[in-house]
């Protein structure tokens, strides 16, 4: 199952989780150090539409985003 928008062509993307500890600075503190790096992954969200597709009606799975930018038009 690919995680990946029709219409935009958006999708998963990585990253790193930052693990820190320590006090901030501004409050007092000696400042914050990192103690570890874990990747993470940054999903886009999908949904199923049934949209209207050069006069066809089909199921595709399109972001939040495009959704609401109006890129698709929906079936009624």
């Amino acid at each position: 199952m690919s995680q990946v928008c029709v219409m935009c062509g958006k999708k998963t993307q990585v990253g790193n989780q930052i693990e820190r500890r320590g006090l901030a600075k501004w409050k007092g503190g000696v400042g914050r150090k990192i103690t570890g790096k874990t990747k993470r992954k940054f999903k886009i969200n999908l949904q199923r539409v049934r949209a209207n597709i050069k006069g066809t009606v089909k199921k595709i799975k399109v972001c939040t985003r495009c959704i609401s930018a109006g890129k698709i038009i929906k079936a009624l």
